[in-house]
């Protein structure tokens, strides 16, 4: 192809245009396998795997904005009040509109095998990028992550199944993968500002017997997904037009030598590729610098229909060298550009180099002329660096100048680029899956107990939710710790559309890789009925309103993994999805999942199974009616009933079970009925809309056992389970607790529990539904069959089996001290959990009178590069009768803006700087060094008639100000926490009497409150200042343990700082700075945790009401 289009242009290639074509018509971007055409055992199929995947959207496109052709796929969501800064008052409010909903899931497999932290990182920040560049600019709102890797192999705590096999050396073991990757992930959406809300993790190395002989299945090629949704406005959907003459211009960070030839390394085995390109290809993060992009990208989208971005793609795999050719062949345009007005923060590069290395944080757009001052002004204000790297042309030419050699690098017509290359065609064989023989009734059951809960699909996976915030946006509904005592076992993530409403959108996940090794279409339908049945927990008005993302990993070329693939697509595109009504607009292909190397003159190979991962999205009806799985004990008599999709069958084949014995079984659970789906998924909608449901959970991994000790758990007490209505004799046991069937388990008042039964009867699943027992008011579990015990075990015993795998990771990576202090907590028999005991009156309003008069003070809302928390504390302020005004330091520093003209300021959360120099310190030292800032500063905190509040990253920063903030003395400087770790958690604090002007009428109340920081213990200068602090009343906050009790342990007190110190005051108590965020939980929504008499407000809306009545 390329010889003939050189021949053509009368000239050879050169090497720049080589390396792009490379990353161009890679595999990874090009998605050859998903396009080529097939036959398999001979015969001709009819459709490629792409055409599959669209024929849901054929069949039911409606819901569907945009599908195939964007960086992440549009549907449609509800009508909200969008809140955002008007862009020529500045001022915060709401405008009513459709708010219409993103969503994409990628993978970043190949550079976390290499190196996971970056490689995790950066494909959190790639996925992010995609939903931000879609239609004409958009706002990513939730993230997700998952892992798929090989054996842990846990020093000291390796388990039976996990047998030794080696791995390349240029690849990292599983376990590193788990304790780096998680954090990379974690790290760039903490820094961004997007909460990372759902996920998944599994394990899975086995040898199997194929027709072939034995071979090793697993994932030494790990799979990283990284995905999430967010919003976009209706009119900004569809990109716009790029006129001749547009400046094609690049936002976000410099050319530098890194991440070259990532395309093309990630289409390749692991191993196939010579080392030094693997490194080559790993790309590195700036998080810091991809928010500034993000708010740009925001401040262009809030602009409406005077929008100045035209068109926008992010930078990934072949760097500008891919994403310039993509943007105006889009566009229907070419384009001509200039190689050195790239921003090169490395001159040395080739022009190769230059033109596709793939550093992270950019984008590339097409402006307007008319536009481009517009455009350019928000990017000075945001401190954004931007360059115009090139202009629109008529002709869909592709040139490259290069100034400092004085020629043309790359002059060919898109065509060549981008244009039809040959069609790959596949002509493959199927092959018979073997299995093995697995006899689940020959088992211990309380051994079987004991290898589910430490597996790693089952085990707990707070080590690795706690490192992320869940509670940033203020938008959070839901996320995965659930009840009182913070369990991490939630189904489904949910956020809200905006600030004024209960409507919302809603995501989770399902996958069950293991069975492809022995049915890949059941595999594959299972994934989209786990997926369903995780996402029926929330408030859902229809099947059809959720969507899919189809995530497929394969090694393809791997004896029968191709004809794997096509019958799996068909499977599932072909017949699932149409039969249920449901549209996947949106997916991702790695199909080279497979790992070679050569041990001491051995040819090893690990080969995964074929994978499909699936993500669901969907519109809630309402937010507040999201199930989960803590099991009530204040609701009188209730009963746990059994729904059983898979009719009895108890099919065991690569169930957990068999994976802790080595096995893999022979047959598969499946999705025998695709109308029990939909029968099921409406009749639970039905009864969480009629209020009949009090808990619920799926069964999937470990099986209905596993499902109830996770609700047990959730809602600290015991269960006391009888098998009578479900097995006929004992051998059947082990089958019926440990198979993955779809189902679920909910939990009704015992007194509507006929009434249940005969919705489900009614609904065609009466074989389906059995009362299994009762949840009981201790500690106790106990399971029996006629009368005879089968098992028994104390639930907060079990509790920490299913915690260990997590904790002993949790040892490895962080503070052990602090790991131990968690783990050993989950032995207290009398935890309360979280508790709320309030001076006041949650639901009164005492800025009311003071809102009705009209009078609305102004607050500036400050933020600096990297700030993240702004929106939902300008929300917070506006709701107590404020005029919440967005103020950048830049406005500040300028002299943009006059501090006068503010009642208050408030300094929010995020990572100014990228806290590069210390928690909030680059953010103080820009106002201390600088006279106008460091003037208009001091002038502020010396009016008598001014408040000013610092909550996170701004108190950090406030702290670092305090030798311009009268009766800060007390104050201590905030360093890393105890645990060495980032905490996002639900603390419990007591608020302190002191003379702070946002406390008054709360001292003694305790109640819970989101915290989410990587530096937030408190330092003071020495005991004598410590203890100086804490008689001086200016201690505002304190963490208290359930018991209400002040401490210093950990997790209770989530960063170690003495006396449980959370907050501080000034003498005059109008200066107040915290490591919580109250901002964040100011609706009872937003809370993950809540009392059921909170109605709209939380507690902590009274601190911002005491802020507008002070004022008066």
């Amino acid at each position: 192809y390329l010889i003939t289009s050189f021949n053509g242009l009368g000239r050879n290639p050169h090497d720049i245009e080589l390396m792009m074509f490379a990353q161009a018509n890679s595999e990874h971007c090009r998605h050859k396998i998903f396009n080529a055409s097939w036959d398999i055992d001979g015969q001709s199929q009819e459709k490629s795997l792409f055409g599959m995947i669209k024929n849901t959207y054929q069949m039911h496109s409606e819901g569907v904005l945009s599908a195939y052709k964007d960086n992440a796929s549009v549907i449609v969501g509800n009508v909200a009040g969008r809140f955002f800064p008007d862009p020529e008052t500045r001022q915060y409010g709401a405008v009513q509109e459709p708010v219409h909903i993103l969503m994409k899931v990628e993978t970043h497999n190949h550079p976390t095998a290499i190196a996971p932290f970056p490689g995790a990182a950066t494909g959190s920040g790639g996925e992010i990028r995609d939903e931000g560049a879609t239609g004409r600019g958009a706002k990513p709102k939730a993230g997700l992550t998952g892992f798929t890797v090989s054996n842990l192999q846990i020093p000291g705590f390796v388990q039976p199944w996990e047998v030794p096999y080696g791995k390349p050396e240029r690849i990292v073991t599983a376990l590193d993968i788990m304790i780096e990757g998680p954090l990379g992930g974690a790290a760039f959406n903490n820094e961004f500002g997007r909460p990372a809300l759902t996920g998944y993790f599994r394990t899975f190395e086995q040898s199997i017997t194929t027709p072939h002989g034995d071979e090793v299945r697993g994932y030494h090629k790990p799979i990283m997904l990284a995905g999430g949704m967010g919003n976009i406005r209706e009119d900004h959907v569809q990109k716009g037009e790029i006129t001749v003459g547009s400046k094609l211009i690049v936002l976000g960070g410099p050319a530098m030598l890194i991440g070259l030839g990532g395309g093309a390394a990630s289409s390749m085995a692991t191993g196939t590729s010579s080392a030094d390109l693997d490194f080559a290809s790993v790309q590195r993060e700036n998080p810091e610098m991809e928010r500034r992009c993000q708010e740009v990208i925001d401040r262009c989208w809030q602009l409406g229909d005077r929008n100045p971005i035209s068109f926008i793609h992010d930078v990934g795999a072949g760097g500008l060298s891919n994403a310039f050719p993509e943007l105006v062949n889009d566009g229907d345009r070419g384009g001509r550009f200039e190689l050195r007005n790239v921003p090169n923060d490395e001159p040395g590069m080739a022009p190769l180099e230059i033109w596709s290395n793939e550093s992270q944080e950019r984008y590339v757009l097409a402006v307007g002329v008319e536009d481009f001052d517009r455009f350019k002004a928000i990017c000075e204000r945001e401190r954004c660096p931007f360059a115009v790297v090139g202009e629109a042309t008529a002709e869909p030419q592709l040139t490259v100048t290069d100034s400092h050699f004085g020629n043309s690098p790359v002059d060919m017509p898109l065509e060549v680029l981008l244009g039809k290359a040959p069609r790959m065609h596949r002509s493959v064989e199927r092959e018979a899956e073997i299995g093995d023989d697995f006899d689940p009734s020959t088992l211990d059951i309380e051994e079987s107990v004991q290898r589910v809960l430490r597996h790693p699909a089952v085990a707990s996976k707070s080590f690795l939710i706690t490192i992320g915030d869940r509670s940033i946006t203020g938008l959070v509904a839901r996320d995965q710790m659930v009840g009182p005592w913070q369990v991490p076992v939630a189904d489904c993530a949910v956020t809200a559309t905006s600030f004024d409403v209960n409507t919302g959108e809603a995501m989770a996940m399902g996958e069950r890789t293991p069975l492809a090794l022995l049915d890949a279409p059941a595999s594959g339908r299972m994934a989209i009925g786990e997926t369903l049945t995780n996402i029926a927990a929330s408030c859902i008005e229809k099947l059809s309103d959720i969507k899919l993302s189809a995530n497929w990993m394969s090694a393809a070329g791997h004896p029968g993994e191709d004809a794997r693939l096509y019958d799996t697509v068909k499977a599932v595109g072909m017949e699932l999805c149409p039969e249920l009504g449901i549209t996947i607009p949106v997916g991702k292909d790695s199909m080279s999942m497979k790992t070679r190397w050569s041990d001491e003159g051995t040819e090893k190979s690990v080969t995964s199974p074929l994978s499909l991962i699936v993500t669901g999205f969907a519109p809630v009806v309402d937010i507040r009616q999201t199930l989960t799985p803590e099991l009530r004990m204040d609701k009188g008599i209730t009963d746990l009933i059994l729904i059983d999709l898979g009719r009895g069958q108890n099919r065991m084949g690569a169930s957990i079970l068999a994976q802790t014995h080595g096995k893999l079984g022979r047959v598969a659970p499946d999705v025998d009925d695709a109308e029990d789906l939909k029968a099921f998924f409406a009749v639970i909608q039905g009864l969480n809309s009629d209020g009949h449901i009090l808990s619920y959970h799926d069964r999937s991994d470990g099986g209905l056992l596993v499902s109830t000790l996770e609700m047990a758990f959730a809602g600290h007490c015991g269960l006391n389970l009888h098998l009578d209505g479900v097995a006929d004799n004992v051998s059947e046991l082990s089958a019926i607790l440990f198979n993955e069937e779809l189902g679920a388990v909910i939990q009704v008042r015992q007194d509507a529990t006929p009434l249940v039964l005969a919705q489900f009867s009614a609904a065609g699943l009466e074989d389906c539904v059995a009362v299994i027992g009762q949840p009981i008011n201790n500690d106790e579990v106990s399971i029996s069959f006629h009368g005879e015990p089968v098992f028994s075990g104390q639930r907060r015993l079990l509790q920490r089996q299913g915690a260990e795998t997590s904790y002993q990771i949790q040892r490895l990576r962080d503070n052990a001290e602090c790991a131990d202090q968690e783990f050993d907590a989950l032995l207290e028999e009398d935890n309360p959990g979280l508790t709320v005991k309030l001076g006041f009156d949650v639901n009164e309003d005492i800025a009311a009178p003071y809102i009705k008069t009209g009078v609305r003070p102004q607050v500036a809302v400050l933020r600096e590069q990297g700030v993240n928390g702004q929106v939902e504390m300008a929300a917070a302020f506006d709701r107590a009768g404020f005029n919440a005004i967005d103020v950048h330091m830049s406005d500040i520093l300028a002299g943009r803006v006059d501090l006068n003209d503010f009642k208050g300021m408030v300094a929010c959360g995020g990572f100014s700087y990228g806290d590069v120099l210390g928690a909030g310190e680059g953010w103080a030292k820009s106002a201390l060094f600088n006279s106008r800032a460091r003037d208009a500063f001091q002038g502020f905190f010396e009016r008598a008639d001014s408040f000013t509040l610092g909550v996170c990253n701004g108190c950090q920063m406030l702290s670092n100000l305090h030798e311009l903030i009268p009766g800060s003395e007390f104050w201590p400087h905030f360093v890393r926490n105890r645990s060495e770790q980032f905490e996002a958690r639900v603390a419990m604090v007591q608020v302190q009497e002191s003379a702070s002007i946002f406390l008054q009428g709360m001292a003694g109340s305790r109640m819970p409150i989101a915290i989410a920081h990587g530096e937030g213990h408190a330092e003071f200068r020495n005991d004598d200042a410590l203890l100086e602090a804490d008689v001086s009343g200016t201690v505002a906050l304190r963490f208290v343990d359930n018991h209400g009790k002040v401490t210093e342990t950990y997790p209770a007190n989530p960063n170690g700082s003495p006396r449980g110190i959370g907050g501080m005051t000034t003498l005059d108590g109008r200066v107040t700075i915290m490591m919580p965020h109250p901002e964040r939980v100011f609706r009872a929504v937003q809370n993950s945790w809540r009392p059921e008499d909170w109605n709209e407000d939380a507690a902590w809306m009274r601190m911002f009401r005491n802020a507008r009545a002070w004022v008066n």
